[in-house]
């Protein structure tokens, strides 16, 4: 799911899920050669969930959390190894923002934090945002699919998936845009868009 960050939106998923991980990598068409942070609720969930914070690092967390600092600390086993990359080392921070960290803390656990964004793009810092880039991963390698069973998939507003349809219709992966405001649905057949529609004209 996205949610805000003190900066741009980010995208949290189990940190200790092998298959929750890799739809993250898929999602933002992420090199395989870059971990993803992690955020937490505070310090209690990071030495239960996350890994180890060194004396040093203690000191550091103690002035610069809830805040932007991020630290670099031994990974818990719990953690699937695609999010350090094997590397026994993950990225940390307890955030200023409540959303943020109470996320973390009705889950139970630490979430991952990588930007909602497809590699490479500008980062989200609006639900809008945040909302067009996640089609725009979805919709990568997809045939045409109706924007109703994208909204329910989504678990979206029809209101919000109108609004990121006008955007995606803009860049060209509309195949065919009209969608009725007044019912909020999706007129059969004449409402998809996929990956194949970029650089096809569009309504």
């Amino acid at each position: 799911m996205a949610f805000p960050t003190e900066t741009f939106y980010g995208l949290a998923v189990d940190p200790r899920s092998a298959a929750a991980v890799a739809k993250v990598f898929e999602l933002k068409r992420r090199g395989p050669d870059q971990p993803l942070p992690l955020i937490a609720s505070d310090i209690d969930q990071i030495t239960d969930h996350v890994g180890t914070l060194t004396p040093l690092a203690t000191r550091l967390a103690s002035r610069g959390w809830p805040g932007p600092l991020t630290l670099i600390i031994p990974a818990s086993h719990r953690l699937c190894d695609a999010v350090h990359l094997s590397t026994g080392k993950v990225a940390v921070r307890v955030p200023s923002d409540p959303v943020a960290r109470t996320l973390a803390a009705r889950v139970g656990h630490a979430i991952t934090s990588t930007s909602a964004n497809i590699s490479g793009d500008p980062p989200a810092a609006t639900p809008e945002q945040a909302l067009v880039q996640v089609l725009r991963g979805r919709l990568q390698g997809l045939g045409p699919v109706s924007a109703q069973a994208l909204a329910g998939s989504l678990g979206v507003a029809d209101a919000a998936v109108r609004a990121a349809l006008e955007t995606l219709r803009a860049e060209g992966w509309v195949m065919h845009g009209r969608f009725t405001a007044e019912a909020g649905e999706a007129v059969p057949g004449d409402a998809e868009f996929g990956a194949g529609a970029r650089g096809s004209a569009s309504h």
